[in-house]
C-alpha cells in the first residue's frame, strides 16, 4: 500500500490517488458547518430554555438531511452529467450515521445518563422505538461502508445497503412523530424523498432525464406533499382536509411545504435542459483537422477510479461512492 492511498484514507479530502479533491474538501467542510454552528450556539447561550432538548432535535434534522442528500447524489450525478458526485457519498452517508449517533448521545445527556430510563422510554414510546430502529439500521450501513467489507459480504453488501430507503422512511415517521402540531418540516423533507424516490421509480421505464418528464416528477411530488399534508392534519388533529389544502393558494403566510418541494424539484428540469443545450452544441460538427486521439472523458474517469476501487459492482443505494437506481 503506497502513502498516498494510505493518507488518502485518513483525509477525507483527498482522492484515493492521495491528492486535494475540492469537492470533497467542500463537502467535508459542509457536513462539519451545522455540527460548529449547534456548538457555539450552545456556547453562546443562544439555544433557548432548553438548550439540550434544541440540540436533540438539531442533530436529528440535520441526520434526515444528510441522508436525504446521500440519496440525491445519484439523481444529480446523472441529470447534471457530474461523475465525480458519486465521490462524496460515502462521506454524506457517514456524516448523517455521526450525526444521528450524536442525537442518541444527547437524548441520554438529556436524561441525566440514567440508562435505565433511557432504555424503557426507547421500549415504551412508539416514535422513539422506530427512531432507533432507524439508528442501528445506519449503524449497520456505516460500518460495512469500507472497501474490505464489500469484499467480503459480496453481493450481500448489495442486498444491506438497499435498506437505506426503509431507514429513510423509519426516519422520517420518526420525525413527524416528535414534530406532533407544526410538521412543516418534516412534510418538505418526506416531499423531498418522494420527489428522489420518483425518480429512481421512473428509471425502471425509461430514463428521466428529458425536461418534460422531470418537470411531471417535480409537479407529482408537489401534489403528493400537498396531500400528504392534508392527510397528516386530518387524522392527527381533525383539521378539515380542503382548509389545509386551501392553504397552499393562501400566500399571505408562510408558504407551505408543497410550493417548496416544487421549487426543488424544478432544478431537475431546469438541469437537464441546461444539459440539453450543451449537448446539442457540443453535437455540432466541427471543422475538419487532422485526427487526434481522444481524451478521457471525466466520467470515464471517474468510472475508471470507481473500476480500480471497487471491482465488485457498485451498491444500488449505500453509504458508499457507488451507483443507485
Amino acid at each position: 500500500m503506497t502513502p498516498r492511498i494510505t493518507a488518502s484514507r485518513l483525509w477525507p479530502w483527498l482522492d484515493r490517488a492521495g491528492r486535494l479533491s475540492w469537492l470533497k474538501l467542500a463537502v467535508f467542510l459542509a457536513c462539519l458547518a451545522p455540527a460548529c454552528e449547534l456548538a457555539f450556539a450552545y456556547r453562546l447561550d443562544a439555544l433557548g430554555a432548553k438548550p439540550i432538548t434544541a440540540l436533540i432535535h438539531g442533530t436529528g434534522e440535520w441526520t434526515v438531511r444528510f441522508l436525504l442528500a446521500t440519496l440525491a447524489i445519484t439523481p444529480l450525478r446523472r441529470v447534471a452529467d457530474w461523475p465525480r458526485l458519486i465521490l462524496v457519498r460515502r462521506m454524506l452517508g457517514v456524516t448523517a450515521m455521526a450525526y444521528a449517533l450524536a442525537h442518541l448521545v444527547l437524548y441520554v445527556v438529556d436524561q441525566n445518563f440514567d440508562l435505565t430510563k433511557v432504555v424503557s422510554e426507547i421500549a415504551l414510546r412508539i416514535y422513539l422505538t422506530i427512531g432507533f430502529v432507524a439508528l442501528v439500521g445506519l449503524i449497520a450501513l456505516g460500518v460495512t461502508s469500507t472497501d474490505a467489507a464489500i469484499r467480503a459480504m459480496g453481493p450481500n453488501w448489495h442486498r444491506l445497503h438497499k435498506l437505506v430507503y426503509t431507514i429513510m422512511v423509519l426516519g422520517l415517521v420518526h420525525y413527524f412523530l416528535q414534530a406532533k402540531i407544526d410538521v412543516s418540516a418534516p412534510v418538505f423533507w418526506t416531499g423531498v424523498f418522494l420527489l428522489l424516490m420518483g425518480w429512481r421509480a421512473m428509471r425502471r421505464f425509461h430514463p428521466p432525464e428529458r425536461p418534460w418528464a422531470l418537470l411531471l416528477l417535480a409537479i407529482a411530488a408537489a401534489l403528493l406533499t400537498a396531500g400528504l399534508e392534508a392527510a397528516w392534519y386530518g387524522l392527527a388533529s381533525g383539521v378539515p382536509a380542503n382548509l389545509v389544502l386551501a392553504a397552499n393558494l393562501d400566500f399571505s403566510g408562510p408558504i407551505r411545504p408543497a410550493w417548496w418541494v416544487l421549487a426543488v424539484g424544478l432544478a431537475l428540469p431546469a438541469t437537464a435542459f441546461i444539459q440539453n443545450l450543451r449537448g446539442g452544441k457540443a453535437a455540432k460538427p466541427a471543422p475538419a483537422r487532422r485526427a487526434a486521439a481522444p481524451a478521457p472523458s471525466l466520467r470515464g474517469e471517474a468510472e475508471a477510479i470507481q473500476s480500480a476501487a471497487h471491482p465488485d459492482r457498485a451498491a444500488p443505494a449505500g453509504l458508499l461512492p457507488s451507483r443507485s437506481p
